[in-house]
């Protein structure tokens, strides 16, 4: 699931005054005792650590301030568990054996909330795979099954289409609308415009378009598709 979350490494910001961010934490994974965890940001081509916590019987605590709300990432040593925003207010992690759980704050809420309905989505897509499967070894028409399962797959694809357009123009304004954006392009072996894509930029306003990040990743993926036109 955490391929969902690589563009998010990215450091967004919003305008706002210093605030104070508290995070407790908690783990039932037992070979992280003893371990560090960081908070990290990207910035200048490099990870630059923001805040770190030895785990000690399970528990770990962080305190610290931000000019402004700003799209993280928790580290445990050198491995990336899931991006947070660091923003005012108490934010709680959880980390067991299934996931990482970030909740307590408006955005990181809102986030949370958007990973329980993409997961949602992607074991309906692990069971059509199963129901292919299952109907290959009844017996079924090749042909048959072929077009039940690309129905639903499309099916599928629109609905993660749409939930991912309306969290990011449900987030416009704040860091996880641009996050989320960059996360979809950088998917890509390289920048370009999805007709999803398109249809967000073409409805977003200014402000997410003149978004410094959004409008460099928007300019290079038209100017890469400009570009194979031309080459074909």
């Amino acid at each position: 699931m955490y391929k969902l979350y690589l563009i998010l490494f990215f450091s967004l910001f919003c305008m706002s005054c210093s605030e104070t961010y508290h995070i407790e934490g908690s783990t039932t994974v037992s070979n992280a005792d003893g371990k560090k965890l960081f908070i990290k940001v990207f910035s200048n081509d490099e990870w630059v650590n923001a805040d770190s916590s030895e785990v000690i019987h399970g528990l770990f605590e962080m305190k610290g301030s931000v000019d402004s709300a700003v799209i993280a990432s928790l580290f445990l040593g050198d491995n990336c568990l899931m991006p947070l925003v660091l923003e005012k207010g108490k934010i709680t992690i959880n980390i067991d054996k299934t996931g990482v759980c970030v909740k307590g704050t408006p955005l990181n809420d809102c986030f949370h909330a958007f990973v329980i309905q993409k997961n949602s989505l992607d074991d309906r897509a692990d069971e059509v795979e199963r129901l292919e499967a299952r109907m290959i070894m009844d017996g079924q028409d090749p042909a048959v099954v072929q077009q039940e399962i690309d129905k639903q797959r499309a099916e599928l694809s629109r609905e993660v289409d749409q939930l991912v357009k309306s969290f990011i123009q449900d987030n416009y304004d704040n860091v996880l609308g641009a996050g989320m954006f960059l996360m979809i392009g950088h998917s890509f072996p390289y920048p370009i415009l999805t007709p999803l894509l398109e249809d967000i930029v073409d409805q977003a306003p200014e402000k997410f378009k003149n978004n410094p990040l959004i409008k460099k990743y928007v300019s290079e993926a038209r100017d890469n598709m400009n570009g194979r036109r031309m080459d074909n």
